[in-house]
């Protein structure tokens, strides 16, 4: 499972000109999900993103987590963080689960976040969206469930 994490002020999604997700100060998630991933990497990534200490502290320095300044997260699914340019000038995506597996697993990060009673919002799966997004510094982490970067 792949997350490219950016924090923000603000950061909306809209499928065919209408908002269906939007936060205040938080992250913005992009999501990829991998071939092979379960409720293992769903459970990784989700500790590891809601704890992650890159909110200033009293001192500026990055020093709290999401859950320490009640941010919210909006979230939306990205299979082609799974892309493969390693060869040629087209991506290959055969390492992106396929849909059905993806959805569920996406969404079982999104029922997770909300039961840790984090404010938790969405895109739509399949869906072609468009994200806006205030940047927070700007900080943006990349994470990798298998710990390839």
């Amino acid at each position: 499972m792949r997350a490219v994490i950016q924090k923000v002020k603000s950061s909306s999604v809209s499928v065919d000109n209408k908002i269906i997700g939007k936060i205040n100060k938080g992250f913005m998630i992009l999501l990829g999900v991998e071939n092979g991933d379960s409720a293992k990497e769903v459970d990784y990534m989700l500790e590891k993103i809601v704890n992650l200490r890159i909110f200033e502290d009293e001192n500026e320095k990055m020093n709290l987590s999401l859950k320490d300044v009640s941010g919210e997260l909006l979230v939306v699914s990205q299979f082609t963080l799974l892309g493969d340019c390693r060869k040629g000038r087209r991506p290959s995506f055969t390492d992106a689960a396929r849909p059905e597996i993806a959805e569920q697993l996406y969404l079982d990060f999104v029922e997770k976040s909300r039961l840790m009673g984090i404010t938790t919002e969405t895109g739509k799966f399949g869906a072609h969206m468009e994200v806006e997004l205030i940047n927070d510094g700007p900080v943006t982490i990349m994470l990798d469930s298998n710990k390839k970067f």
